[in-house]
């Protein structure tokens, strides 16, 4: 394991008597691509300006290279923020914008022009030194942001839900531009972000945050598959959840009929959420269904029909696949035991990694 960068220990946030960080811990290394995800008011944005030195913990440590930084002002940082409306300043041109920090730095004036220059490079927009923000797209201003904290040599840069004000599409080839950069200097990254598919399709690893707490932290395919409670799994993608009973491992009973699962380390009958996913499920006929249900309604999605519907249960079942169904038909769902996951309701991640480690020793015994 490469040594962190920055750790939190039992960090701690409040604002007057609202605590916005409870107790978080966390490790980031260097030269990965981290993102903190989670819905508006989690602590996202509060742990950045902590990283950066906007703001101070009520209770625990930070540290930058194995030393305590919690007091240390935030121009002796080696770290700089992109901020989601990028800061620019409207009434200097491209060059002043990104050498405003070297500036401030009281560099050589060719020193300056040099790094100003590299920085542009690597954003992909030399030759615009002269052009007035003003003039330039939404694309362009966040490459100048991020020009401008580039030029500076960070060990760290800090994104705050900076691809927020972009359309669809400019989005989506920015979010390739930012990873593709970011894997090109081998500097670390952490990315704020409520928007789930933008966490998966660029992080090397995620923290998922509610209420002041990470919820579960791993790499994007680990979340995807195996997310440690209910809030996680309706956070990152559609998911499919109803009750079950662990009869033992690798073994899950749904409506009074056992199916095979890949999950075991859970007490005997345990009651237990079932997790999948809506693009592991096939529709059927009733007969070769493992469940019965009616279809109550669809969208077309471009790629993939998006297909509500209840069993007799009352339970949703959210399916995406490429046929089409008939919209108040009962079909057959079908899917694979490796598709099946078990949470237990309201299980934490620490809760979780705890019950996993007594089960492997038990095993080993």
């Amino acid at each position: 394991m490469t040594k962190p960068i920055i750790k939190f220990e039992n960090i701690s946030k409040s604002f007057n008597e609202t605590k916005v960080l409870n107790d978080v811990s966390f490790d980031i290394e260097e030269g990965r691509f981290y993102t903190l995800l989670g819905p508006s008011g989690c602590g996202k944005t509060t742990i950045l300006k902590l990283i950066a030195g906007f703001e101070t913990p009520t209770k625990g440590n930070i540290l930058f290279n194995d030393k305590v930084i919690n007091k240390v002002p935030a121009n002796n940082r080696k770290v700089n923020t992109v901020f989601q409306d990028y800061a620019l300043f409207p009434h200097l041109n491209v060059f002043d914008n990104v050498a405003f920090g070297l500036k401030i730095k009281k560099l050589n004036k060719n020193v300056i022009k040099t790094k100003v220059d590299e920085a542009l490079k690597l954003v992909k927009l030399e030759g615009y030194q002269n052009r007035e923000i003003s003039e330039m797209s939404g694309g362009q201003k966040q490459r100048v942001a991020i020009a401008r904290a580039l030029a500076n040599e960070p060990e760290i840069i800090l994104l705050d839900e900076p691809l927020s004000a972009l359309d669809l599409k400019l989005r989506t080839e920015m979010q390739y531009e930012l990873r593709e950069l970011q894997q090109r200097l081998g500097i670390t990254f952490i990315f704020v972000t409520h928007d789930q598919e933008e966490a998966l399709a660029m992080s090397d690893y995620i923290f998922v945050m509610k209420d002041g707490k990470i919820q579960q932290s791993g790499t994007p395919v680990d979340i995807y598959d195996e997310p440690v409670n209910k809030f996680v799994a309706d956070f990152i993608g559609e998911s499919n959840i109803v009750p079950g009973i662990m009869r033992q491992d690798y073994e899950v009973e749904m409506y009074g009929i056992s199916y095979e699962c890949v999950d075991a380390g859970f007490k005997k009958d345990a009651k237990v959420d079932v997790v999948i996913r809506p693009e592991d499920i096939t529709i059927k006929s009733v007969s070769e269904g493992r469940v019965s249900a009616k279809v109550d309604s669809q969208l077309f999605r471009g790629v993939h029909y998006e297909i509500c519907c209840y069993d007799e249960q009352g339970n949703e079942w959210i399916i995406q696949t490429t046929k089409k169904a008939t919209i108040g038909e009962t079909v057959g769902l079908d899917f694979d035991s490796e598709a099946i996951h078990i949470m237990l309701p309201g299980e934490t991640e620490e809760e979780f990694d705890r019950r996993i480690e007594s089960y492997e020793d038990e095993s080993n015994e």
